[in-house]
């Protein structure tokens, strides 16, 4: 069965660090790409970066690319998400999501989605 399951949310001070893992089931082997996502409540969700089988990186925006990396272990069936420098901003659920298409910040691109791990930044 096609399984995603994230881990390594948590509660950090502004300027603190998560990484965050997405742990892909064998069923998912053919995937394309791995995306990372976040929401929070009342609001939809949006993209946060992706990584595809030829380690194409991309971050929404552009600009994360200075406090979040995005990887993956092959041989662990598993995509990171390191984030530094934190701000109350990025409080929200992370979600991974696979997709059998290039990275994309559409979240229709993505059919299957683990169940979102909480980060929560205090000031």
């Amino acid at each position: 069965q096609l399984q995603l399951v994230e881990s390594g949310g948590g509660s950090v001070q502004t300027g603190g660090s998560l990484r965050l893992s997405c742990l892909f089931s064998a069923f998912t082997l053919d995937w394309r790409a791995i995306g990372w996502f976040r929401q929070v409540p009342g609001k939809e969700r949006e993209a946060v970066s992706c990584i595809d089988v030829d380690d194409n990186i991309i971050y929404w925006p552009d600009s994360l690319k200075g406090r979040f990396t995005i990887s993956k272990d092959s041989a662990k069936n598993t995509v990171y998400l390191q984030m530094n420098s934190l701000k109350p901003e990025d409080t929200a659920e992370y979600i991974c999501g696979r997709s059998d298409f290039d990275c994309s910040p559409d979240v229709s691109s993505y059919d299957h989605w683990g169940q979102g791990t909480q980060v929560t930044v205090s000031s």
